[in-house]
């Protein structure tokens, strides 16, 4: 008499896609750590040795995710740069606290697994830990029947990484006279595609493979432009001890991030005509008739990170930064007064 006992498959779960999957991924994986990951095969931890030379380690850990940017991904079926996001976005976090990465953990979750769509993703991952030198040591995918429409998941990544206690940055560097440097933005990185999608899909009526309003290039390529990390270009900066203070500008642009590394009694004065915006920023103004106000709060207008450093170290900081290939440029200083951010100019 055939079997007729109840499964996981047929509750939705697919253990042998999962272990396919595994096995996919696994070379990718390896190919991250270096010599201070410990091997440890079917362990329920990733093992990993604190580096030497740090006088007072501190280890920074952070976690974040991609938003709704995945809408567009699943939209363009296009999976591998949003899994570069979720690394870059969290490296370049920790940096802020002068941190270098050590190591990656992921996880992702979807209804029905799709083991090229894992494998994309986790390329993408592998790809940027590879680049800011951190190993990917381990994650989670999960298989919930139910819980995600058909091809949806969500991407969840969690960062750890080290700086000496004494070299961290913060508000308590900061001074009036500070140059606020900025360095320039790729893109849209990961915030305000809610207000994207809604202008771009349901107001415009455009679709991922029609062109983005004044450019030449797709939709799809325009918004999964990769975040970018910068620690490869400003790390050197920490080292030598040049920088005050540094502010990841993520949701809530520069307003609201950079008031978080100024101490209470400096206020930060933002020239607005110091740079241009690049297109799509004012192509998305424009088609939307979005206040620039409402801009500065919602995307990063640019400027991807803004590095807090004393006068005479901009010139140095800007030749070495183009150097390492990231385009910096003064768009402010600091002064004396009450804790807050104000966007003047153009």
């Amino acid at each position: 008499m055939a079997d007729s006992g109840l499964r996981y498959r047929d509750a939705g779960v697919d253990r042998d896609t999962a272990a396919r999957t595994k096995l996919r991924i696994g070379d990718l994986v390896a190919r991250t750590l270096g010599p201070c990951a410990i091997a440890n095969p079917g362990g329920f931890g990733g093992l990993f040795r604190v580096p030497a030379g740090l006088e007072n380690p501190v280890l920074v850990a952070s976690a974040d995710g991609v938003g709704t940017k995945l809408k567009v991904a699943m939209r363009a079926n296009r999976h591998d740069t949003v899994g570069v996001d979720l690394v870059d976005h969290c490296v370049n976090d920790i940096l802020c606290e002068g941190a270098r990465p050590l190591f990656f953990l992921d996880y992702i979750g979807m209804g029905r697994l799709q083991d090229d769509v894992v494998e994309s993703i986790v390329a993408g991952m592998t790809a940027a830990c590879m680049l800011n030198d951190c190993a990917l040591l381990g994650g989670e995918t999960a298989e919930m029947p139910d819980f995600y429409a058909p091809g949806e998941y969500d991407l969840a990544g969690f960062i750890v990484g080290v700086v000496d206690e004494q070299a961290r940055p913060g508000p308590e560097h900061v001074r009036p006279g500070d140059v606020l440097l900025a360095i320039a933005a790729e893109g849209f990185h990961t915030n305000g595609y809610s207000l994207l999608r809604r202008l771009l899909f349901d107001r415009m009526a455009l679709d991922v493979d029609d062109t983005f309003p004044g450019s030449d290039a797709t939709v799809a390529d325009v918004l999964l432009h990769p975040h970018p990390t910068y620690a490869p270009a400003v790390l050197p900066l920490l080292e030598e001890h040049r920088v005050h203070a540094l502010a990841h500008i993520t949701g809530g642009g520069i307003p609201e991030n950079l008031v978080r590394v100024l101490p209470a009694d400096c206020a930060a004065r933002v020239d607005r005509s110091a740079w241009t915006p690049p297109p799509e920023f004012l192509a998305v103004m424009d088609a939307g008739a979005i206040a620039r106000d409402e801009m500065d709060r919602t995307f990063n207008m640019g400027v991807g990170m803004v590095l807090v450093m004393a006068a005479a170290d901009v010139e140095a900081a800007i030749a070495q930064l183009d150097m390492a290939g990231r385009t910096a440029f003064r768009i402010g200083e600091v002064r004396r007064g009450q804790r807050a951010v104000h966007m003047e100019g153009a």
